[in-house]
């Protein structure tokens, strides 16, 4: 059996967005029958919330659509850029971070999520001052980015 493809999704502090789209990821991948060629997680760039559960409005967004978020937050750690395969991040800021974090010879894509969005939206943009409108305007988002990359992935 081949090695797993790993999947890092990565926001700023790892309680909104980044857990959202972990989530949703598992449960697509899951729904496709995939998830034994996987190995997804998340992480945030700032250590502002490590080891919080992930913000309500996230997991309430998240349970209305029948998906369970049940996640830590954690910081990136420079062994996530070895073991990750893609580092799938939400905006610019957070490619930028990780670029400038990401050591020489390290094998994994970075990339925004939001390229895989046929919406075009490249940015998931940060609800957490927002209402629960942002929450669900990132579900959609996350969902059809979650498509998107697992069917360029192009496994059987």
């Amino acid at each position: 059996m081949p090695e797993k493809i790993n999947v890092l999704f990565v926001c700023l502090g790892n309680i909104c967005r980044s857990p959202m789209a972990e989530a949703v990821f598992a449960y697509t991948v899951k729904g496709k029958g995939l998830e034994s060629q996987f190995r997804i997680d998340s992480a945030g760039t700032a250590s502002y919330h490590v080891g919080e559960t992930s913000d309500y409005r996230s997991v309430q967004t998240c349970k209305q659509h029948g998906i369970i978020i049940d996640h830590y937050a954690r910081q990136v750690v420079m062994q996530d850029f070895r073991e990750f395969d893609y580092i799938l991040c939400m905006d610019k800021s957070n490619l930028a971070d990780l670029q400038d974090m990401q050591p020489k010879g390290s094998k994994a894509i970075i990339k925004l999520f939001g390229e895989y969005d046929p919406q075009g939206e490249r940015t998931i943009r940060d609800p957490y001052y927002g209402g629960i409108d942002g929450f669900e305007k990132n579900f959609q988002q996350v969902t059809r980015c979650s498509e998107a990359f697992i069917e360029s992935l192009n496994l059987r």
